[in-house]
């Protein structure tokens, strides 16, 4: 496991790495389905199955992470839903000890989601994310997710940093492989990222079950 105490630059995924990934399954997985099925008077197993297949075919590409492009696909209100069901974020364990150990550290100190701006600004009021963290990014605003390349080169170029001396913590393994392969010196894996949920066998990066556990 990387000792993040020697890098300069530490960079934080939000879903699954500071806040628990429990409430966007309960958003995506139960909560849409539901209202789906509800309001198109249809079966709760079939509209799920269906939804589940459109998640597929968008799935690592910036739709799949676009509140916008979704509410045009269903037919539903999602940032009014959103709104209403915000009550449930909530921080993994540990993760507020350590953004406070690591704000008095003086390191610069990013967040970098996939997540639509306008969740990012939902939970960012819920949670108050901006008494630990200065400067948010949605990928929303560089057009490509964090999986590709050009995201992490519009990164770069926003934030400065020298990816040698850069740790890079997700528990997304397809985004940690983008940011291994275009240079982050250090990435580093969530393998519990939803509470409600076993921890995750990582094989191909470093791991911590959560933020509650480094040192």
């Amino acid at each position: 496991m990387h000792d993040w105490r020697k890098f300069d630059t530490v960079l934080l995924d939000m879903d699954g790495t500071i806040l628990d990934l429990a409430y966007d399954n309960y958003f995506w997985l139960e909560l849409v389905p539901r209202c789906l099925a509800r309001d198109r008077k249809a079966n709760l197993a079939e509209v799920t199955a269906e939804l589940y297949a459109q998640f597929a075919r968008v799935q690592g590409r910036l739709e799949w992470y676009c509140l916008d492009y979704w509410t045009e696909e269903l037919s539903l209100d999602l940032r009014a839903l959103k709104s209403a069901s915000s009550h449930r974020v909530r921080y993994l364990p540990g993760a507020v000890g350590f953004l406070r150990t690591l704000q008095a550290t003086g390191k610069s100190v990013a967040l970098l989601t996939n997540a639509h701006g306008h969740t990012l600004e939902v939970k960012k009021g819920v949670a108050g994310l901006g008494r630990w963290i200065d400067t948010f990014i949605s990928s929303h605003e560089f057009g490509a997710p964090k999986e590709a390349a050009e995201f992490w080169v519009a990164a770069q170029r926003r934030l400065g940093f020298d990816p040698a001396r850069t740790l890079f913590i997700d528990d997304s393994l397809p985004v940690l492989d983008a940011a291994a392969a275009w240079g982050i010196a250090g990435v580093l894996a969530v393998t519990r990222p939803d509470s409600t949920q076993p921890h995750r066998v990582v094989e191909r990066h470093p791991s911590v079950p959560g933020l509650g556990h480094l040192p």
